[in-house]
């Protein structure tokens, strides 16, 4: 076995180890807890808050669609739905084109708390980013977003969705 460094930890002689792949997954981590923290003041899952998120961009969409653009199973999806339904932040209407399928929408109470969720995802993008010039942010900014599409992941979709429960 090979005791000469890799091309990474000889790259950043006396840096943090472990390199770039573990730096992504411990601030990932450690970025997710956080967030999920703050949103908690506002009784959101960090599940819940992508769909609200979703719903704004795209109005309108059968469950169907959402749990397929979220990776969701549809026996999860509509138990989750059904909890931001019930709190009055979400409401189901008849597809138009489609009788059969229903159709989501965020209510006024979902938009005025989406309203409160992006000052909060503003604020931690801040915090956790505050050790960068803006310059610096907006090249991480890119690069990730590199790395995500090298790495086949929709843009704007966390692949956790997958593993989510109704709450």
């Amino acid at each position: 076995m090979s005791t000469e460094p890799t091309h990474h930890e000889a790259a950043r002689p006396g840096g943090p180890p472990g390199g770039s792949a573990f730096l992504l997954a411990q601030l990932g981590a450690h970025a997710a807890d956080r967030f999920a923290e703050r949103i908690a003041a506002l009784d959101l899952t960090p599940a819940q808050a992508g769909l609200l998120r979703l719903l704004v961009q795209q109005p309108g969409r059968s469950q169907r669609e959402l749990a397929d653009a979220l990776g969701m199973p549809p026996s999860r999806f509509v138990p989750f739905a059904d909890g931001l339904e019930q709190r009055g932040l979400i409401e189901r209407r008849r597809n138009a084109e489609d009788r059969r399928l229903y159709a989501l929408h965020l209510t006024p109470d979902g938009l005025a708390l989406l309203a409160r969720l992006r000052e909060t995802a503003l604020a931690h993008e801040q915090d956790v980013t505050q050790s960068l010039t803006p310059e610096e942010h907006a090249q991480l900014t890119t690069l990730l977003g590199r790395i995500a599409t090298q790495q086949g992941l929709t843009p704007g979709i966390h692949p956790g969705y997958r593993h989510v429960h109704a709450r």
